[in-house]
């Protein structure tokens, strides 16, 4: 009988996605924390992880995924299970994931329905001690990294300034809107090629931050702009008429711009448009939009989800799913997040899961638990935090009132002395 944590990395299937869900350094690690490691063949094949690899740290390779599942306590996973991986799965299982539930609608009903407990990593909240297991930014800083490069590949000019004896090559103007993770990303790295950059975000807190990379900051910094960022630090939809305001001095500036990068997201909501066709035609034969938005409706008008599309002379780029593009590394960098958040529910003496439901990271990311939806955004309802009990050992009770009996002694008057008889 296998004893211990039964953990299984299947291999993905959906299109476009190159990720797997560990590494070999993360197995490794897992194996030394005496947990039971099943990998599916092949599953870190795209990202440069062969088979041998995991087998050397410490894995079981599976041939299949019914057989990489089955007897798993916990299952982890870069994208949600289709239907068919559903069924493989046992009642009671953690899935640990990006479930994206707000795109994926029936994933959170089905999983309640299979008696599945179900992690979405996309919901980690935004604080200090879960700043190892933020997904969002692990994967969007290769996003934006790569988005520069996507742009110079189509770019038909240099992206530095050029001084050489037959002439100057001018610097590339590059513009980028959205100063989230992977917008300032794509500041450095646009920075680093030798661009001039300017940015722009709703947020404004991100007007320092852009500064702070060498960027100019383009915003109307009106009242409603001072106060546009929710406490967890995301952007909150703003009203049509700052919309209208700020198009007009986007559309100004755009239309001097040589490559524009869009990183503009709402969670839960379409992504803004912020250029439309008309900003798309101001712009110059040759220029490059980068959109790595599309995939929730994108910020451009014209860009298409998996195209390249060219209107007027300006390239339109709209690749699916960025982060797998550097599969290596964005797969790395997801199983560390991985193995972060299985540290926290690992208990390290019985070698356990130990899932304290009353942790706010817990509460945070948990969808589904005991056949139920539970996460609030979703209908559902959190479990009421547990009052931890007080339980004294019996040595310190009988300690305090063998002190307390001392001082009600000591309190008590002394009889007074009878004076002796001369």
């Amino acid at each position: 009988m296998i004893v211990g944590i039964q953990l299984a990395i299947p291999k993905e299937t959906k299109n476009n996605e190159k990720r797997v869900a560990a590494s070999p350094e993360t197995v490794k690690k897992y194996v030394a924390n005496s947990v039971n490691v099943t990998v599916q063949s092949g599953a870190g094949e795209n990202a440069a992880f062969t088979d041998s690899a995991y087998k050397e740290v410490g894995a079981k390779i599976a041939k299949s995924y019914s057989d990489t599942v089955k007897g798993a306590n916990v299952i982890l996973k870069v994208q949600a299970p289709d239907a068919n991986e559903l069924k493989d799965i046992a009642k009671g299982t953690l899935l640990v994931s990006m479930l994206a539930p707000f795109a994926n609608k029936d994933i959170l009903k089905d999983c309640s329905e299979a008696g599945i407990d179900t992690f979405s990593m996309e919901f980690v909240p935004r604080i200090s001690r879960a700043q190892s297991m933020d997904v969002l930014s692990s994967q969007s800083n290769l996003a934006g990294y790569k988005s520069v490069l996507d742009a110079s590949e189509y770019y038909p000019h240099a992206m530095p300034m050029m001084m050489t004896a037959a002439g100057t090559v001018p610097p590339a103007k590059v513009f980028v809107m959205g100063a989230g993770v992977a917008g300032l990303q794509a500041i450095a790295t646009a920075r680093r090629l030798g661009a001039i950059v300017s940015a722009t975000d709703v947020r404004p807190a991100a007007k320092e931050q852009v500064e702070s990379l060498g960027a100019r900051f383009i915003a109307v910094e009106d009242e409603e702009f001072k106060q546009a960022e929710t406490a967890g630090g995301y952007a909150k939809e703003m009203s049509a008429e700052y919309k209208k305001k700020q198009a007009e001095l986007v559309e100004k500036h755009i239309a001097n711009q040589d490559i524009v990068i869009t990183t503009a997201l709402i969670p839960g909501r379409p992504a803004p448009k912020l250029i439309s066709a008309n900003m798309v035609v101001s712009m110059k034969p040759g220029s490059v939009i980068v959109d790595l938005a599309v995939e929730a409706g994108g910020n451009c008008e014209v860009a298409k989800p998996g195209e390249i599309v060219v209107k007027n002379g300006v390239t339109i780029i709209g690749h699916l799913n960025v982060p797998s593009r550097l599969a290596a590394d964005s797969s790395a960098l997801y199983a560390k997040n991985l193995l972060a958040l299985m540290n926290l529910i690992i208990d390290k003496e019985s070698k356990e899961l130990n899932i304290d439901w009353n942790d706010e990271i817990i509460q945070g990311v948990c969808m589904t638990h005991d056949g139920k939806i539970i996460h609030p955004a979703f209908g559902g309802k959190a479990p009421a935090k547990k009052k931890k009990e007080e339980k004294e050992p019996k040595k310190k009770i009988a300690a305090e009132k063998k002190k307390e009996d001392k001082a009600k002694k000591e309190a008590k008057p002394k009889p007074k002395a009878k004076s002796a008889k001369k």
